[in-house]
């Protein structure tokens, strides 16, 4: 394999890792933040109160985009045997 084959697949593996991860990374960040200003407004401090809804909104946006994830993830990995399997 030549340098921008190699280059091609790390392309390829971050940007999975960014449509595998990004959902539920971005939606734990706008939780966060609106947790984070409600707190702010209404002055309280509880640990459990910003735990507790991004826990719940992240289980349901894996729940919600797992069918993509698993199609996302077998394919790429798909890609990687084939590419390991044509080097012999």
């Amino acid at each position: 394999m030549d340098f921008d084959a190699n280059i091609e697949n790390l392309q390829l593996a971050y940007w999975n890792i960014l449509l595998v991860a990004g959902p539920v990374l971005g939606v734990a960040l706008v939780v966060g933040l609106v947790i984070g200003v409600v707190q702010a407004a209404t002055s309280i401090n509880e640990q459990t109160l910003s735990f507790v809804p991004k826990l719940a909104v992240c289980m349901g946006t894996l729940a919600l985009a797992a069918s993509f994830m698993l199609t996302r993830m077998t394919d790429y990995f798909a890609y990687v045997f084939e590419t390991i399997a044509a080097i012999r």
